[in-house]
């Protein structure tokens, strides 16, 4: 995949992992979309990067995913990456809640279902571009849950599934790559309830991913995951054989 002249639209782009591959990608070359729901941290993402473009919105929510998605249609005919890495994840104890399950249909309706709406939404534009990519953001989570995050892990894996199956289908058709980005605990106000400030900066994610595009790398385990996806990998080999 070329790293640049691309344009690339990415949710939750305005802080943390979103924001430091928007810079990155800003700064090899790329006209660079982001999004975010709120207007203020849009503007202050703006004058970090100099050079980009904002769109606000909740992409949790579908009229917004479809306004979204027409504007970018319209006004951005050029968009050939679409970066999904707005998130939500509650932190708290199955013991000590007794709505898990409100929690639940949020992060899963953020983090698995309005991806695959939007994607959805986008996929026929994608289609008809010379080179172009889908870049999910999952997680270290995909590999296992955490008493701390106890309904996030799942929804993380489902996207994962979904990832893997949207790969199969459009591997014959070689002008669009689907990417799956898995960062561990990484530093930013996302992660601040369960530790992050003992994370790896969001920085890093973005130069593992950027050197991924480079190389036609679709699975891009960053940090410690890259253990529990060599070991992954592992099973699936002695399983296979």
């Amino acid at each position: 995949m070329k790293t640049t002249g691309n344009t690339v639209f990415i949710s939750g782009g305005s802080a943390g992992i979103g924001l430091a591959i928007a810079k990155k990608l800003n700064a090899t070359g790329n006209k660079v979309i982001i999004n975010g729901r709120n207007e203020e941290r849009l503007q202050n993402a703006l004058r970090e990067l100099g050079d980009a473009v904002a769109i606000q919105g909740d992409l949790s929510v579908e009229a917004d995913r479809v306004r979204i998605a027409a504007h970018l249609k319209e006004h951005h005919p050029d968009v050939n990456i679409i970066i999904n890495n707005a998130g939500a994840a509650f932190s708290y104890l199955l013991n000590e809640t007794s709505n898990a399950h409100e929690k639940a249909v949020i992060e899963m309706n953020t983090n698995y279902f309005s991806v695959i709406h939007f994607t959805e939404l986008l996929l026929p534009h994608l289609l008809q571009k010379a080179e172009s990519a889908v870049v999910n953001v999952s997680s270290i989570a995909v590999y296992g849950s955490n008493k701390f995050i106890p309904t996030y892990g799942a929804t993380k894996a489902a996207l994962h599934s979904y990832t893997v199956a949207l790969r199969y289908t459009y591997e014959e058709q070689k002008n669009v790559q689907i990417y799956e980005v898995y960062p561990p605990l990484v530093n930013t106000e996302f992660s601040a309830e369960i530790g992050g400030a003992n994370g790896i900066p969001p920085e890093e994610v973005a130069d593992e991913f950027f050197i991924a595009l480079e190389k036609n790398q679709f699975d891009v385990p960053v940090g410690n995951t890259k253990a529990y996806a060599s070991a992954f990998q592992e099973a699936l080999e002695k399983l296979k054989g």
